[in-house]
């Protein structure tokens, strides 16, 4: 199971839509290191923290997570459209993820640089690779 649903929210899923709030405060309660690692690159992005590329179009964590526990936090979080969407609404950016680690965060306005085009590439994608990440 990715999230934690609280009675509360499980009855207002059930009667209707639920509010981005709503469904933020599940998500950071329920993938704590997620929340904490997007959160992160996030801030580093909007404090113009230098990426491990050098660039501060982006913002990226290059770090593997401690454990499998996170790990898995971090890749249900992010290949969840809702949980994805709803964290790039609420901070205002576009994630981009490598492997199984490497998170990034765009301002909106560079969704069509070259600098984004090149993370999600194929090639970007494939010079990412290491021996060390192919069982990550």
């Amino acid at each position: 199971m990715s999230l934690d649903v609280s009675e509360d929210l499980l009855a207002k899923a059930e009667a209707g839509e639920v509010g981005d709030a709503d469904f933020i405060d599940c998500v950071k309660q329920s993938l704590p290191f997620a929340w904490e690692l997007i959160a992160k690159v996030v801030n580093d992005l909007k404090n113009g923290v230098v990426s491990s590329s050098g660039s501060t179009q982006f913002a990226d964590n290059t770090t593997p997570p401690p454990d499998e526990q996170a790990r898995g936090q971090l890749l249900r979080v992010l290949a969840s459209d809702s949980m994805r969407g709803a964290l790039e609404r609420h901070y205002g950016v576009k994630l981009a993820f490598q492997n199984c680690h490497r998170i990034a965060a765009f301002p909106l306005a560079e969704v069509d640089s070259d600098t984004y085009r090149k993370f999600i590439s194929p090639r970007g994608q494939l010079l990412n690779q290491s021996p060390e990440l192919r069982d990550c």
